[in-house]
């Protein structure tokens, strides 16, 4: 994983946050949330629509989505900017809308971008990487329904993990490996890089997901399990009471006590089926709610506790 991680850390690091998402990545998320948009006022807080393929997509399906309003904010590090706002008219267009001046430089911060944010319904977009915590913060102050992306390891972050263990905030439906147009004057530091077609440079971030709190089918698939318990096979924590399940697809049908599963088990995550328990502490950027996972000595990467609903 650690590889997989390194674009994000640079990112990050530097403050280098302008990734563009590619077009067949948000249509294929958000093909699984029509319903979920239907007379809504659609706000992409963190798109230039010049650039934002957030934008292209709700203004070539405005109508097909019935959507109410859509709303881009554009964002320059030093200048005052704009917003656009489209209301339907000719989907086909994408540079059609009414553009209005800011005051502020469309930072999602700024007072005038948090009373667009009030009167919005559903904020679709991809925030900067190095202030997700703060971006999520806003949203769940304001009582906002997203769909934005984020790093994988966000699952477990102080800020966010409450928020899944609550399940107030959830996996998207696609989750994996996602490709971002990146700056133009960005140089090739790794091999997770490359230029298309027409020219446009594009990195693989190898743990980038989606982060939602709409309601989607696979939210509510059961999990299929095959496997008895048996106490050879599932170690209990020398720290804990809990087993040790190190796949979910090995988590055992007959087996009721709490369980440490990898975080990859949030992907398969059915509200309906377990329940989230806490995190078993593995960092300080953790909720270190529970206590570090050893199992013969050895001290484990994060797991997360579960339980049979």
């Amino acid at each position: 994983m650690g590889n997989k991680n390194a674009n994000l850390h640079k990112a990050k690091a530097e403050k280098n946050d302008e990734f563009y998402t590619q077009l067949t990545d948000i249509s294929k998320e958000l093909m699984h949330y029509k319903e979920h948009f239907k007379d809504k006022i659609i706000f992409c807080n963190c798109d230039d629509p010049v650039h934002s393929n957030f934008w292209k997509y709700f203004h070539l399906n405005f109508e097909h989505l019935g959507l109410k309003r859509l709303i881009s904010t554009h964002y320059d590090k030093k200048n005052p900017t704009y917003k656009m706002i489209y209301e339907g008219g000719n989907d086909n267009d994408v540079e059609i809308g009414e553009k209005i001046d800011l005051e502020g430089n469309g930072d999602f911060r700024n007072q005038e971008c948090i009373e667009i944010l009030k009167e919005s319904d559903i904020v679709v977009t991809n925030p900067p990487f190095s202030l997700f915590r703060e971006y999520v913060d806003i949203l769940m102050k304001y009582d906002k329904k997203f769909l934005i992306i984020g790093n994988q390891n966000a699952l477990v972050y102080k800020e966010i993990f409450p928020l899944i263990k609550d399940n107030k905030v959830w996996m998207g439906y696609n989750n994996g490996d996602m490709a971002f147009k990146v700056p133009a004057d960005s140089e090739p530091r790794e091999t997770r890089f490359w230029i298309d077609e027409t020219g446009q440079k594009w990195r693989s971030l190898g743990n980038a997901m989606w982060f939602t709190n709409l309601d989607h089918k696979k939210r509510h698939e059961k999990l299929i399990l095959y496997k008895t318990y048996n106490p050879e096979e599932y170690p209990t924590y020398e720290t804990y009471n809990a087993i040790e399940v190190s796949k979910t697809i090995n988590i055992p049908i007959d087996y009721n006590g709490i369980m440490g599963v990898p975080i990859t088990f949030l992907d398969k995550y059915n509200p309906d089926q377990f329940e989230i328990v806490g995190e078993f502490k593995h960092g300080s950027d953790s909720y270190l709610d529970l206590a570090k996972p050893v199992v013969n000595g050895k001290e484990l990467y994060t797991r997360i506790a579960i339980k049979r609903k």
